[in-house]
């Protein structure tokens, strides 16, 4: 939801790819919000295809829907905008037993390096993306970005609470571009014990529901 919420701050338009997408939600809230945009999708796991599929079903959307990994993936076009929750655990987090959730969340499978060249080769001159990654590891982040020739123009910190450390940044990047980086607001995502005010309005424009799917 938060990345959601960031993304929508680029008014994202033209050809946009899902990275990862999973169940499809981010790249189909942004192609609700925004219906002129051509939305692609791509995931390397059968089960999140089809959940994306009856999303986009679901919700009377348009999406181009692609089993593949996205390393590998040859796409034939080039995009105006790139959007992608990928997977950043690193390699010394204890890795779950699931392997659908380890093909998800640990970066030994997409490193950050390899999704950046990647991003970076399949972008249109000035594209953005806009991903999410953990906060600790932003030095790397800084150094594969420029490596990727592409240039972070906005940061933003997600925290747990005021008083903890930062577990998630927000990144836009763009190719071809010189603007300075511009550093937003942190994002608080708890005020005592309950959702911050921030977090329960991207929640409300989100209007999302959750179903069990057969």
């Amino acid at each position: 939801m938060l990345l959601y919420d960031f993304a929508r701050f680029f008014r994202p338009k033209g050809s946009v790819l899902d990275v990862g997408c999973g169940c499809g939600i981010l790249g189909l809230l942004l192609k609700r919000d925004f219906p002129s945009i051509n939305l692609s999708a791509i995931d390397i796991q059968e089960e999140h295809v089809s959940l994306t599929l009856k999303n986009v079903q679901k919700n009377a959307l348009n999406a181009n829907v692609i089993l593949g990994d996205f390393a590998k993936y040859e796409f034939g076009e080039k995009f105006d905008f790139i959007v992608s929750n990928p997977p950043f655990y690193h390699e010394l987090t204890k890795k779950s037993e699931d392997e659908r959730l380890k093909i998800s969340r640990y970066a030994n499978l997409l490193p950050l390096k390899e999704f950046l060249l990647k991003s970076a080769f399949l972008m249109k001159p000035k594209g953005f993306l806009v991903f999410c990654y953990d906060s600790k590891q932003i030095e790397d982040i800084i150094l594969q970005s420029s490596a990727a020739k592409l240039k972070i123009c906005d940061f933003r910190f997600v925290y747990p609470k005021k008083d903890r450390e930062s577990s998630l940044v927000l990144i836009g990047a763009r190719k071809e571009s010189k603007a300075f980086a511009k550093i937003h607001s942190p994002f608080f995502m708890f005020e005592e014990d309950a959702y911050s005010k921030e977090a329960k309005e991207i929640f409300k424009i989100a209007d999302t529901r959750s179903l069990d799917w057969e």
